[in-house]
């Protein structure tokens, strides 16, 4: 998946559309120093939007963002999980 455009919106939103999905807005907030996925409004032209997917939508944007550090740090998730996604332990 790959983000195609984002652009700020209302209240410190962000919209974003990714190319899976090209037919739904995605809304990003921030929560500490990172952003999350709000809300999707999705489109019934594009596949269901798994867990999964929602995940790659949030790294693919807080890379985008430079606060890629951040959300691998946020509390929610343990170290197993981050070191799967970066390929990588923190301390390597």
């Amino acid at each position: 998946m790959r983000l195609v455009k984002w652009a700020y919106s209302r209240r410190y939103n962000i919209k974003a559309v990714f190319d899976k999905f090209p037919h739904s807005n995605v809304i990003f907030r921030t929560i500490h120093q990172f952003y999350f996925v709000y809300i999707v409004n999705w489109s019934e032209k594009d596949p269901v939007v798994t867990r999964k997917d929602l995940e790659e939508m949030e790294l693919l944007l807080n890379e985008e963002m430079g606060t890629l550090m951040f959300y691998l740090r946020r509390r929610s998730q343990t170290e197993d999980e981050r070191s799967k996604k970066t390929g990588r332990r923190e301390n390597d």
